[in-house]
């Protein structure tokens, strides 16, 4: 079935953090990769054959309205290794990682956005329901 990505937000917590942060977002990445693909052709083969090897891993970036608040503490928390929960209704997919929070590009009449770039330092994870 089908779901609408309203109400969808970002949680990041971890050892070293005051408070958890949470950050409505815009738009979020992908939360996988399809596998490298590794050639195994022979020349008895009349087309290329592979098998499929490591899933990459990426940055993956969180798009977000500017706030100065969450955007400060985004930046106190640079260099952590931090918990980060994609909350998509009552779904949660979660991994470990590091982030780099920047202020996006602007233009005329537009909102100021803000990124996290999160580098994962796990695979994303379905996890269990966050308790209200």
């Amino acid at each position: 079935m089908a779901i609408s990505t309203t109400g969808t937000y970002l949680t990041i917590k971890g050892e070293g953090l005051s408070k958890d942060i949470k950050v409505y977002i815009k738009s979020f990445p992908d939360l996988g990769a399809a596998p490298a693909a590794i050639e195994v052709t022979t020349l008895a083969d009349e087309a290329q054959v592979f098998i499929p090897g490591k899933k990459g891993m990426a940055a993956m970036e969180f798009v977000a309205n500017y706030d100065a608040a969450v955007f400060a503490d985004l930046t106190a928390a640079e260099g952590k290794e931090l918990t980060y929960t994609l909350n998509i209704g009552a779904d949660n997919y979660e991994f470990t990682g590091q982030h780099t929070a920047i202020i996006a590009a602007g233009a005329l009449n537009a909102a100021v956005d803000m990124k996290v770039v999160a580098i994962p330092s796990s695979r994303v994870a379905k996890a269990a329901a966050p308790s209200a």
